[in-house]
């Protein structure tokens, strides 16, 4: 990236540690970018180790609506990338009930969609701690020995498996 270079709001990068990100705010001396995997960071706008993916000419004030318009571009981006997960037919306005073996107690109902949301949620997050894994700075050994706990992991939770409604979309344990 060339000092020359002014990059305005919607902008798409590529940063050197943090990967892919988005220009979402224009500061004196810097940018802020929201990063897939790291968040939103501040980077200097002399920074020369950052990669132009799609430049957005800069303005010196945008309206509201402009704002929101590349906003929604942003998310459209970057949501294009997450699945959505249906939840099976036959699940649909479903209850599940926790009963307690304690007679005394009270069971406690929650609604199988809410339920559902919450593993694909942990899904989602195994995911990008994955994505993290394999962009860290660890050794080839201990990746291998992470991405193998992880697998373990998704193993445990393919008792869930029957709430999805597409195979393709269930998890996956250590398949040896």
């Amino acid at each position: 990236m060339s000092n020359a270079t002014l990059l305005g709001v919607g902008s798409r990068v590529k940063h050197p540690a943090y990967g892919d990100g988005v220009v979402i705010r224009l500061h004196p001396i810097a940018y802020e970018i929201c990063f897939i995997l790291y968040g939103i960071k501040m980077v200097g706008k002399d920074y020369g180790q950052m990669e132009i993916t799609d430049a957005q000419p800069a303005e010196e004030a945008i309206t509201f609506s402009e704002a929101e318009k590349s906003l929604l571009r942003i998310l459209r981006t970057y949501l294009d990338g997450m699945e959505e997960v249906p939840l099976g037919d036959r699940w649909k306005d479903g209850t599940m009930i926790l009963k307690p073996g304690d007679t005394g107690l009270q069971a406690k109902e929650v609604p199988i969609e809410t339920f559902f949301h919450k593993i694909v949620m942990l899904r989602d997050r195994l995911r990008v701690m994955e994505q993290r894994i394999n962009a860290s700075n660890l050794s080839d050994e201990e990746k291998i020995n992470l991405q193998q706990y992880i697998t373990k992991i998704y193993g445990s939770l393919t008792t869930f498996n029957v709430l999805f409604k597409y195979k393709e979309q269930q998890f996956v344990g250590d398949k040896s």
